[in-house]
Parts: C-alpha cells; structure tokens; sequence
C-alpha cells in the first residue's frame, strides 16, 4: 500500500498591522484620501519527519516591530506616516498562545526584508533566518533600489553566522556551498532549485515535496513564497507581498503608481519591477484558479485583511490551522 504524501500543518500568527494609504496600493481609487488598515500577516509551519519523527518549526515572515521606536531613525519616522500601526500582539505572544517559545523555532523564513516584515529577529537568537537572493545586498545598502520612504533597510538585521541567504537561482544547481552553514540536527536540504508547474525556481525544502520555496520576481531583490501541502491534495501557497490587494488580483485594479514629494519627479511604486510583479501575480493566479495539476490552491495575501477577519471566525490562527 503506498504511503500517503508529505504534509505540513500551517497556521496564521498575528503579527500587527499597518495603515497605508489606498493609493499606494491599488489605482484609480475610489477616494482619493483613503486609508486601509491590513494586517501584516506572520504563519507558522510544523513538519513532522515520517523517518525520524522530528518535528522542525519554521516561521514564515515576522511582521510589525512590537515597539516602532525600535526601528532604525528613518524606519521609525516612516512608521509615524502609517498609523494608526499595531504592533501587538507581535509573533512571540501569538507563538505564546500554542504553547511555543521562539527557542522552539528552527528557522524563520523571510518573504523580503521590508519593514513591515522583518519583526524583532533578536527574538529569535537560537533560530536560522532565510532569505532570498538579493535580500543581503539590500540590508547593506550595496544595492539600492526604488524611491520612496518605504525602501529603508537596516543593515544589523540578521547575523551573519545565523543567516543563509539562498543562491542566484539557475538550472540544476546543488546549492551545496551554504548547506554546511545549517544546524547539525536540521531536517532541511537547501537545494537544488527545480522547476515546479509554471514557476522556474523552487526549493523541496525537505525533500519530500511537503514545503517548496518559490523563488519569485518584482516585488523586491530576495523576495520569496512558500507552497504547502497540508494536506493529501490541499496546498495552501503564502505570496507574501506579491499582491497587496484583491481588486489587484481580480483585475478590478491595477498596482499603484504615485508622485513622493521627497523625490521630485520620480515615480514611486510599491513593487521594484511592476512589469515583472503584475507578471507574477498571473502566475500565482493560475495556482488559485486549478490550472495546474496541484487543483485549486489557496493563495494568502500578506496583507489581505479579508482574509484575515475570516480566518479569525473560522479558528485558522495558531493554535488552530489552516
């Protein structure tokens, strides 16, 4: 009898919220002095090996800062533009609410390194951070890319022991060169990237076709997703900041441009590249569409607020599941 697929269990952890003005999001609007509040979503991911019975913890994304002045000085005045801004609970107290200590964590997984994502890593001293290719360069300033006050990076972010940052993505490659950079015990194999239904680079991360890093482009330089198989034929995919609104997805609107009176005639846009970004965004929409041959597969927007209300009614947040 063949055995049944790899899964993981995937639950949403409240990682604050942020309040950002409609048109930076989505154009045209319908009020030109909207402002949304959204959530800045955080998830927990447990695998359990079938071999060893280990479970690895991995937290994908740590969301809002639980106390904004800790934010380096321009972070910090940025934040004072987008308020009202919640920062509790943070990702430890709603890690608190299953029982879990940030020591139980072995890996946090950041979709990028915007601020509304990166949380406090200093809470996490005993985990290994991912990131994307590109997401090093942006933390110390070697690249600088986009205009506007929302490109701030804080080059202390992560620590460099603790730290592996994923390899340019190109055919076939083992990524062997930072796998000795892993914990002894760890369960994970970053390599090599492969090609998975339309997307060109995906990490197995446990070789067992349970938890895939997708490598994807346009939102910003290291930005990266998560697809997970919760279940036989249930795949749950977390898109980080490919889309930050539904009406985006659905084509009701298009991504937001705008003119940032601190960069004179420049125009500012909340993805680096939104050719490639509205790119993208066509291809997680086939995943929730069925069109490939994992059927229907539940996309989660970062900051889908939607999403978030009707995941609180229907008990999806840890200790509950998706």
């Amino acid at each position: 009898m063949a055995s049944s697929p790899a899964t993981v269990s995937v639950h949403a952890l409240d990682a604050g919220s942020v309040t950002v003005p409609e048109s930076f999001f989505v154009m045209p609007v319908d009020e030109a002095n909207a402002r949304k509040t959204v959530p800045s979503l955080s998830f927990l991911i447990q695998h359990h090996s079938a071999s060893t019975g280990r479970v690895t913890r991995v937290v994908f994304d740590l969301g809002i800062r639980r106390d904004p002045s800790l934010y380096a000085e321009p972070i910090y005045k940025h934040t004072q533009s987008r308020e009202p801004l919640l920062g509790r609970p943070d990702v430890v107290e709603s890690l608190a609410r299953g029982g879990l200590r940030p020591s139980d964590i072995d890996f946090v997984i950041l979709s990028h390194v915007h601020w509304d994502h990166v949380g406090m890593s200093s809470d996490f001293p005993e985990s290994h951070f991912i990131v994307g290719n590109g997401a090093l360069d942006l933390l110390s300033r070697k690249v600088k890319i986009g205009k506007g006050t929302y490109m701030q990076f804080e080059a202390d972010l992560l620590l460099a022991n603790r730290t592996i940052e994923l390899l340019p993505p190109s055919g076939g490659q083992t990524c062997q060169d930072y796998n000795n950079l892993l914990p002894t015990a760890s369960q994970i194999i970053l390599g090599p990237w492969e090609q998975l239904e339309h997307f060109s680079h995906v990490i197995d991360l446990f070789h067992d076709q349970s938890l895939y890093i997708v490598n994807l482009l346009g939102h910003l330089p290291g930005h990266i997703n998560a697809l997970c198989r919760v279940d036989t034929t249930r795949y749950v995919y977390l898109a980080g900041d490919a889309c930050h609104d539904r009406r985006i997805w659905t084509g009701e609107k298009d991504i937001a441009e705008w003119k940032d009176p601190n960069f004179e005639g420049q125009t500012c846009c909340i993805h680096a590249d939104k050719k490639v970004a509205i790119q993208t965004i066509q291809r997680i929409r086939k995943l929730e569409l069925g069109e490939t041959s994992l059927g229907p597969v539940e996309v989660v927007l970062a900051h889908d607020d939607q999403w978030a209300q009707h995941a609180k009614k229907q008990g999806r947040y840890f200790p509950g599941s998706l």
